[in-house]
């Protein structure tokens, strides 16, 4: 399976900080926004993955993340020239993801609880048995969102209905930015009509899924913490929260070193190097004493 990281936009609502940088490269607590989505798609053991950005931050994202080989992956990138919708990513990586299933996430969505791993290899799962997979997170403001409907069986959790920011929402689980798609989403993608607002929609294409009875939905149980980072407040919330479970718990959150380290894709030697280039702070401290702990 292929994985993709949208790290496109132009990040407006966080005006005037993207003016000078992308907003998937701003700090999130103790590390650049981007290394969260990375996580995910690492901790569902992809290791081809694709990162989507603007013609004026490729470089940018290049520097920091290089060929993904610090993290025993392989990482290329593609530039999107405009951002006309999610589902163009998917045009866009059509050479990259070949005949293979693909997962793709939001540069700027952030998952977080436990029971994790067991969704992620679900919904792979799903992919490779033709089935499209999105998650959904309960929301209290479900207006502003896209939104699921589902239906519970003992075959898994099939999707009912998806629809784009309703005035009167059919339930309150939010369409979050994971999603994991089988063999030939590039050919769908490519019959997505614009909208109104001249973008290949996400949920166009899901709906596609739907139509042909191929939609299944994870759903993000109590506990669990989904934040969509594109504004200052969840920004805020999201740094506040993983500076607080870190610090209460002597862990770093969405490290793909460690992702890296227990899948076996780095070695010791490789932990250690990375942990010397960061010895200044608690990041590279903690991969340190994962080093010396041999976890």
């Amino acid at each position: 399976m292929k994985g993709i990281i949208l790290a496109g936009g132009s990040g407006t609502r966080l005006y005037p900080i993207t003016e000078g940088i992308s907003k998937q490269l701003m700090p999130i607590y103790d590390k650049p926004m981007i290394f969260y989505p990375l996580a995910t798609l690492m901790s569902a053991k992809i290791k081809d993955i694709l990162v989507i950005t603007t013609p004026e931050d490729q470089k940018a994202f290049q520097k920091l993340l290089k060929d993904g080989s610090q993290f025993g992956i392989n990482i290329s990138y593609v530039v999107q020239p405009s951002p006309d919708g999610l589902a163009q990513a998917f045009i866009l990586g059509e050479e990259f993801i070949g005949d293979d299933c693909c997962a793709m996430v939001l540069g700027d969505n952030i998952f977080y609880g436990s029971g994790f791993e067991k969704l992620l290899k679900s919904a792979k799962k799903n992919a490779e048995d033709g089935y499209a997979t999105i998650f959904g997170n309960q929301v209290k403001d479900p207006e502003r969102f896209g939104i699921m409907e589902i239906d519970e069986s003992e075959s898994g959790t099939y999707v009912v209905s998806v629809e784009e920011k309703p005035k009167h929402p059919k339930s309150n689980y939010a369409i979050t930015g994971l999603y994991f798609y089988p063999k030939g989403v590039s050919e769908k993608a490519k019959e997505i009509v614009p909208s109104e607002r001249g973008e290949l929609e996400i949920t166009t294409l899901n709906d596609m899924y739907l139509q042909e009875g191929n939609l299944k939905a994870e759903i993000l149980g109590e506990g669990f913490t989904w934040f969509d980072t594109g504004t200052f407040d969840s920004e805020l919330d999201a740094a506040n929260m993983i500076r607080t479970i870190e610090n209460n718990t002597d862990r770093i959150i969405c490290c793909p070193e460690q992702i890296a380290y227990k899948e076996k894709w780095i070695t010791k030697e490789q932990l250690e190097e990375r942990a010397k280039v960061l010895k200044k702070n608690n990041y590279g401290k903690y991969l340190q004493r994962l080093v010396d702990k041999g976890k």
